[in-house]
């Protein structure tokens, strides 16, 4: 969405999809967990008199028609790309299926997961901690519109403290909003590492895949970094 107020910003889109693109090029094998703030979102379920449950599902359909855009965008760059959805729509998307999944990934297809969890009260975090796991990923890229992880928000707070690298006990011990605590904790127990970037930075993506220090890493000093 960028700064538009249309869906899809051509700008911010392009600037995304060329990101993907140079990555698929360097052999990296990449799932993407699309959320749906730019169509609807549920949190805002109170202020417009929606049940939460119901509000959530909304939000579910919208990452889906987020999922059938990024194909096409995808397809017109002759990218490969198979969408799975924890929500079965049978005539439009089929349902999630690990085996498949892992298949289409290892013939260089970009994974597609939308839907969430297929559960309200779960945010996209969840769903995003959820498919790094199942697919052995080497770490889970939270790109956002932020730059990293602060001790306190950075646009209310110009002294706010940017960190470079982060333990999972650091984080909760500090109360650091990273993501959705549950999201957070199945991270921690399985040892899936986190990177935070603004995908609004050029070069944010292919910097993390290239090893250059992006963003905020997370890892779990349970084990060697």
């Amino acid at each position: 969405m960028g700064s538009s107020q249309n869906m899809f910003d051509p700008m911010t889109t392009s600037s995304i999809l060329n990101q993907i693109k140079n990555i698929t090029e360097m052999g990296v094998e990449i799932g993407i967990v699309i959320g749906g703030g730019n169509i609807f979102r549920g949190i805002k379920a109170k202020e417009l008199g929606l049940q939460r449950a119901n509000a959530d599902y909304m939000g579910m359909l919208a990452t889906i028609m987020n999922g059938i855009a990024l194909k096409d965008f995808l397809a017109n760059l002759k990218i490969k790309s198979k969408i799975y959805s924890s929500l079965t729509i049978s005539n439009i998307i089929k349902g999630y299926n690990r085996d498949s999944m892992l298949s289409r990934l290892s013939d260089g297809n970009v994974v597609i997961f939308v839907g969430g969890t297929g559960n309200p009260f779960f945010t996209t975090d969840s769903g995003a901690a959820l498919r790094a796991i199942e697919m052995n990923a080497d770490i889970l890229i939270k790109a956002t519109k932020v730059d990293g992880v602060y001790d306190k928000d950075p646009v209310l707070y110009p002294d706010a403290k940017k960190y470079e690298t982060l333990s999972f006990n650091e984080a909760i011990t500090n109360n650091l909003k990273v993501m959705d605590i549950s999201a957070f904790d199945l991270c921690k127990e399985n040892n899936m590492n986190i990177q935070v970037c603004n995908v609004f930075t050029p070069n944010a993506l292919e910097n993390i895949v290239l090893g250059i220090p992006t963003g905020t890493y997370i890892w779990n000093d349970v084990k060697s970094c």
